[in-house]
Formats: C-alpha cells, structure tokens, sequence
C-alpha cells in the first residue's frame, strides 16, 4: 500500500530542541531521546468514513512530532497502518450494499488526498492490515506456542494474565478496562474466555465474511495484533513513540504492547505513549456512530484553504478535548490572512528571537497554541512597526512551513 506525496521541509537555521511530551504510561511530561533515528508508530484508519476533523487533529499531533525531530537533527521513520479488514468496515459494506474492498479503497484514497492537502508528512511505511496477514500468523503461532494464547470454538485468543506488565500503559482500574474493553470492541460477556478482557487474536470466518486460508485456519485477524506486527516489522521493540488518539489507549494500546511484550520476551513495547485528545461537534465527541462529523474533504469541497483548517486544528493543544465550532474556521482565516499579509512585505522586524521562541514552544509538549501566538506578535509589529530586516519575512514563511507545516 502507498502512502501520499510528502512536501519539500524547507531548512531552517541552527537546530531545534529535544522533545519533552507527554507519556500517558508515566503520566509525566519526558524528554525523547531517539538517537540518530527516531521511531514512530501512529495507528491509522479503519477505511469507512474518512477524514473527519478528530481524524485530522490526531495526525497533525504527530506531524508535530516528526517535523521537531527532523528540525532537531533526527532522521524518522514514521509507519501508519490502514484497518482494511475489521467489523465496522464490513458492517458499513453491507449497510450500504458496497463491496467492502471497493468500500476500503474509496475511502483510504480520500484520507490520502486530504493528508495531502492538509501537507502532513507520509509515513515511510504505509501498511495495511490484509497485506500483513503473513506477518500475523507466526506472531499468534508462537503465543499459542508460549502458552499465552488458546481457542475457543475456532477462534483466538490472547491471555492477558500472560503479561505481567499488563495495565502500565493505561494505569486504568478493573472497572474501568471493562467498561472501555466494551465499548470499543471487546467482547467481555462472551462465555469460555479465561479472563473477561482477553482479546481476540484470530477470528475464524463467520457466514458471508471474508477469510484467509492460513495455517491458523479460515479466518482474519484481529485488531490490536495488526499493529504489533507491523511495527515489530518495520520498527521493532523499543521504538519511541507509540501514538493515536486518546480513545486507542485502553484496550488497543494496552493490548498491543502486551502482545508484542509477551511474543519477543522484551519490554517495553514503545519509550513512549503518547495520545490526543478527542474534537466535538454540537456537545459530542466527532464519531461515526454519532454520525455528528466533520469531514476535511467537504470543507474543502466548499473552497477552504487547508492552511486555514490546519490552523484551526493547531489553535488547540494535541492533548486537549476541544469543540469544532464555525468560530475556529473564521479565527483561522482571519490569521492565515494576516499571516499572508505580513511575509508579504519586503522587511520586518528581526524573526530570529521569533524561531527560537516558536521551537522553543512546540518543543515543550507540542504547544501550537504558543507558537500561533508567537508568529500573531511578530506579524502585527511588522504591521504597525515595519522593520530593516529584509530576510526576516522569508525566515517567518519558511518557519511556519517547516515547523507547522502551514505554507504561506
């Protein structure tokens, strides 16, 4: 599977600071450490209903994330999976009478052209879940192998009591996995399971879906060892972030980092773990079965500029729950305008104060409200005060490009 087309990052003088974010396991705000290269997992979409705003503002978080290490000296490889095979898919399929690989292509094809848009760097691994098949099997083989995981009527699943870190990416109570373990997928009432939150590895084929012949037998996988294969393959253990949006935190960030923790005998899973927050719309967080969505590909379909979009989106920190409102648009237009209009002038005041405060913000947990605040202070003293410098306009473009990704 490809991914998009990546936009020229234009260089910058002098180098970025290390990145300080925030480990949802630790709880506690830490300073990554990547070495030469910096490791990156995001989870990507299930392919039925894409780009919605909360899609969007995840994705711009951990564009963030790449564009400070790259400006920092770091080399990344970035991998995003694509869900092309799971029950929400197939159950829009038959909702909609679509066929579901038709269904999957569509969409993911949508998201790819609205990352484009929106100028958020591809990963260099773009995989999907169907195509990793062959990655799966032998990961599921060798937990059957370990104990670790066991059938039940012909399907698969993991043992949570196999990983005795279990429960450190979360710190969630008994009560709380459950409650989310339900509401996101889980099947914690299903009769025959050792532990209520185990989860499935290996689904054998139901009447009317579809399977894979594999030496597990006729089936597909499950959700959470997708990942785990993908990023063992392209990143292996110990990479550093692991990232998505806060509702992945429990169970699909736990259970993944329990599968790979037990399959490779190595811990941890990943340095870091790290999630923003959810985007609402009329009250309610952004979701398809809400139905109360905001779609990237509509507002550009009415003739928004993306820069404007992203803009809205980087107005509200990664990590904060936010409500979308017509305001954040307008107030994005209006800077982006203002934006526009102050590069465009021959000279300005001095910007470089300004891209060591703005490097200094975004370094410190991705603070994009602090770094618009920065360039908005810049802009109107250039407005009302001018300046002599005359490679400070081109510096301010050439900094919000490659630190926020906003081309003006």
């Amino acid at each position: 599977m490809h991914a998009w087309p990546a936009s020229e990052v234009p260089l910058l003088p002098g180098k970025g600071h290390p990145l300080r974010i925030h480990d949802t396991a630790s709880g506690e705000l830490r300073t990554t450490t990547p070495g030469q290269t910096a490791r990156l997992y995001v989870c990507g979409i299930t392919p039925y209903d894409a780009t919605h705003l909360g899609h969007a503002a995840t994705y711009n978080a951990f564009d963030l994330v790449q564009r400070i290490w790259l400006d920092a000296g770091h080399q990344v490889v970035y991998v995003q999976n694509v869900t092309d095979i799971d029950d929400p898919l197939l159950e829009r399929a038959v909702a909609t009478g679509e066929d579901w690989v038709a269904l999957a292509e569509r969409e993911t094809a949508l998201f790819r052209e609205d990352m484009t848009a929106l100028r958020l760097l591809p990963p260099a691994h773009y995989v999907g879940a169907v195509e990793s098949i062959p990655l799966i099997v032998p990961i599921i083989q060798d937990l059957l192998a370990k104990g670790a995981a066991y059938e039940l009527d012909g399907d698969i699943y993991f043992s949570v009591a196999s990983d005795k870190h279990f429960g450190e990416v979360s710190g969630y109570d008994a009560e709380q996995m459950l409650r989310f373990f339900g509401e996101r997928g889980g099947d914690p009432d299903r009769p025959g399971k050792k532990n209520r939150l185990d989860p499935l590895l290996w689904l054998a084929q139901r009447p009317g879906e579809p399977a894979w012949d594999t030496a597990l037998g006729h089936g597909r996988p499950g959700w959470h060892v997708e990942c785990v294969a993908i990023a063992l393959q392209h990143l292996g253990m110990g990479f550093d972030i692991q990232g998505g949006g806060s509702d992945l935190v429990f169970p699909h960030h736990e259970m993944g980092a329990s599968h790979a923790q037990v399959h490779s005998d190595t811990h941890p899973y990943a340095k870091y773990y790290v999630h923003a927050g959810m985007v609402a719309l009329d009250g309610e967080k952004m979701s398809k079965s809400r139905g109360n969505l905001v779609f990237v590909s509509a507002l550009r379909r009415d003739g928004v500029d993306p820069a404007a979009i992203r803009l809205a989106l980087l107005n509200h920190h990664y990590r904060s729950d936010w409500e979308w409102t017509d305001g954040d648009l307008r107030g994005a237009q209006d800077r982006l305008a203002r934006w526009r209009a102050a590069v465009s002038r021959p000279d300005g005041p001095d910007a470089t104060a300004l891209l060591a405060e703005v490097r200094a913000a975004l370094a410190e947990d991705l603070d994009a409200p602090r770094a618009l605040a920065l360039i908005d202070a810049w802009a109107a003293k250039q407005s009302t005060d001018g300046g002599e410098d005359t490679s400070a306009p081109g510096l301010v473009s050439r900094l919000a490009d490659a630190l926020l990704g906003v081309a003006l």
